[in-house]
């Protein structure tokens, strides 16, 4: 939630900064601005709407200003509605500051304020931080930063500049991400590498709890006890170009094509003699010593690629696997002890529900294990063992090639331990990677039904109710397909196991109510079928995804789209990339913002 971006050096820093936000607006995108050095003061120009507002009022109002130092922002709103003054950077006497994250104390700390005559004029819990900076502010800003930390309760991420501190920028953090470089340009800081991966593969992220000073001349990092730290430099593996739409539409789009190659970065270097291998990652075969059970936590799209991994592990090692929404996990007393592995899943590796139900489950004294995309994110950071994706940058809000790695991640991690505990042969194991690897390729081809799935979403222009159906896999994957419609083109869905029709349901199917049915698991594909004869006899408009091999009676559906034959363990991979389609062209075809849809950012930072 929440771009930030701090820069310092030589260059033109409202260029530096209002580019970087354009980077960051799928973080938030309701209001933008930006704070910069101008002779003996700070400027700020800021406005309710996305950057390009942004950028046509810095045009206007501050088109001849030289400055190579300042602080951008674009938000997600939280505290106080969407409105120029409630947009950052927030301004109290000499301190200028910008945020991620929520303070929660914040209305406590404003009634202190206001005793002592101190009023804030925005409704934002990011104005009181600012208050809280300059009220212990005596000249030292390291001083005052510190003693706003100890008032302050919540998740942060903060960017400062103090009015007699030209060309330098101050920036702490708690919970909520930043990444900083340096170069021979100057000293960048962002809440995503997406902002600085023009200037430099190389990077830190910076501490919890230490405070970062940015000068023209580089970057100094001290704890809360004075010490300077060295940071641990950190490198990425792609480029700009990565970040950029390539001549595609959207982001989305691109992002829905980048899905083989992904598969193939996530999956090829864990191969050795044609078995899964985990060493690299130093992830030892002992982690399933004395295991009881698992537990898979996490939110959203990251969930639903657990609810396919349950069924996985369940199915290969035999061991009870539990799938936990994060937010759930964090606030309840789950059991888990130290027989029980908890496996966190999150494409920033920095959610912040996620990342609290981590910290829970190793209080606990559980094994942990995260499968992230982001080197050195907290998650990361804080689990015993990582398993990294490789999805490259992904920019549109709706996931689409880290829930695909997610999968990828989480299916080589049954093969394997299926393998290591001997519940299947080394023969077996060879066979499946095979097959895995073959449907890799089934994915390729499945890029190619973007013009069926378009037709599809052509006739859901006017939808107002969807219904998802499917069994085991499949209506595992279906909770994957009715976010992804629902979050990009607004058409309420709901997903249901198929069994349950009869259990209530059903009741909502009437004319014309379009039903996508997923049928691609071959054991249950009778009982599939069934279901669908009951949604069609009441009126509804089918939609039926199910394998080439299928004998599908035409007058049971009104569109089929098929999958390659492969092994049904491994329709997900297939079956994803359609439902991913008809979202993104029902989006189109409403004529919605794909990469940005309302009310969503794309790092969930905050509860």
């Amino acid at each position: 939630m929440c771009g930030i971006i701090g820069f310092t050096g030589i260059l033109d820093a409202k260029e530096v900064l209002t580019e970087g936000l354009s980077e960051l607006e799928y973080r938030g995108y309701d209001s933008a601005g930006i704070a910069y050095v101008l002779g003996d003061r700070i400027k700020t120009v800021k406005t309710a709407g996305k950057v390009n507002c942004l950028k046509e009022k810095v045009q206007r109002e501050a088109a001849g200003d030289q400055t190579s130092c300042g602080i951008g922002h674009t938000r997600w709103a939280t505290h106080g509605g969407v409105s120029d003054l409630n947009s950052h950077p927030h301004t109290a006497g000499k301190v200028t500051l910008i945020h991620n994250g929520i303070i929660e104390n914040y209305q406590e700390l404003q009634a202190e304020l206001e005793k002592k005559g101190k009023t804030p004029v925005s409704q934002t819990d990011t104005e009181i931080a600012a208050m809280v900076v300059d009220d212990g502010y005596d000249g030292d800003p390291v001083k005052a930063i510190k003693r706003a930390v100890k008032r302050l309760e919540g998740a942060y991420a903060f960017c400062i500049m103090f009015e007699e501190f030209p060309g330098r920028i101050y920036c702490i953090r708690n919970g909520s991400p930043l990444v900083a470089t340096y170069t021979e340009k100057g000293a960048v800081i962002a809440s995503d590498l997406v902002a600085l991966i023009k200037y430099s593969k190389d990077y830190f992220v910076l501490p919890e709890h230490h405070i970062a000073e940015l000068t023209p001349d580089g970057i100094r990092l001290f704890n809360l006890l004075d010490q300077e730290v060295e940071p641990k430099m950190l490198h990425v593996n792609w480029d700009t170009a990565s970040a950029r739409k390539g001549g595609y539409e959207y982001f989305m789009l691109k992002e829905i094509h980048e899905q083989p190659e992904a598969l193939r970065r996530t999956i090829t270097p864990r191969l050795k003699d044609g078995l899964p291998d985990f060493s690299a990652d130093n992830i030892p075969d002992s982690i399933f010593e004395g295991l009881h059970k698992i537990v898979i936590t996490a939110c959203g799209t990251a969930m639903h690629a657990g609810l396919i991994g349950k069924n996985l592990i369940e199915k290969w090692i035999r061991i009870p696997v539990d799938v936990e929404i994060a937010s759930e996990f964090r606030y309840k007393d789950p059991i888990v002890d130290e027989h029980t592995l908890v496996m966190t899943i999150s494409q920033s590796g920095e959610t912040a529900d996620t990342l609290a139900a981590l910290r829970l489950a190793k209080e606990k004294g559980a094994r942990t294990l995260s499968i992230v995309n982001v080197k050195g994110s907290s998650i990361a950071r804080e689990s015993d063992y990582v398993l990294y994706t490789h999805a490259g940058p992904e920019i549109a809000v709706a996931s689409t090639k880290a829930y695909m790695v997610q999968l990828a991640a989480l299916y080589l991690f049954a093969m394997r331990f299926a393998f290591v505990l001997g519940k299947r042969t080394e023969e077996q194991t060879k066979a499946v990677v095979k097959s895995f690897l073959n449907a890799v390729g089934h994915v390729e081809k499945m890029l190619s039904s973007d013009e069926q799935a378009e037709e599809i979403s052509e006739r859901l222009v006017k939808t107002e109710d969807l219904f998802f159906i499917g069994r085991g896999l499949d209506y595992a994957l279906s909770c994957e397909g009715s976010i992804k419609l629902k979050e990009v083109s607004y058409i309420h869905s709901e997903a249901y196991a198929a069994g349950e029709l009869k259990h209530g349901t059903i009741s909502l199917i009437t004319d014309n109510v379009p039903v996508i049915a997923l049928a691609t698991q071959k054991d249950v594909y009778v009982k599939m079928i069934s279901n669908v004869k009951e949604v069609r006899s009441r009126g509804a408009k089918v939609i039926l995804i199910t394998t080439e091999d299928a004998l599908v009676d035409a007058s049971l559906c009104d569109h089929v789209i098929t999958i390659p034959e492969m092994e049904d363990i491994f329709a997900p991979f297939c079956a994803v990339v359609a439902l991913q389609y008809i979202a993104y062209y029902a989006a189109v075809k409403r004529g919605l913002n794909v990469d940005q849809p309302r009310n969503l950012a794309k790092s969930v930072t905050v509860e």
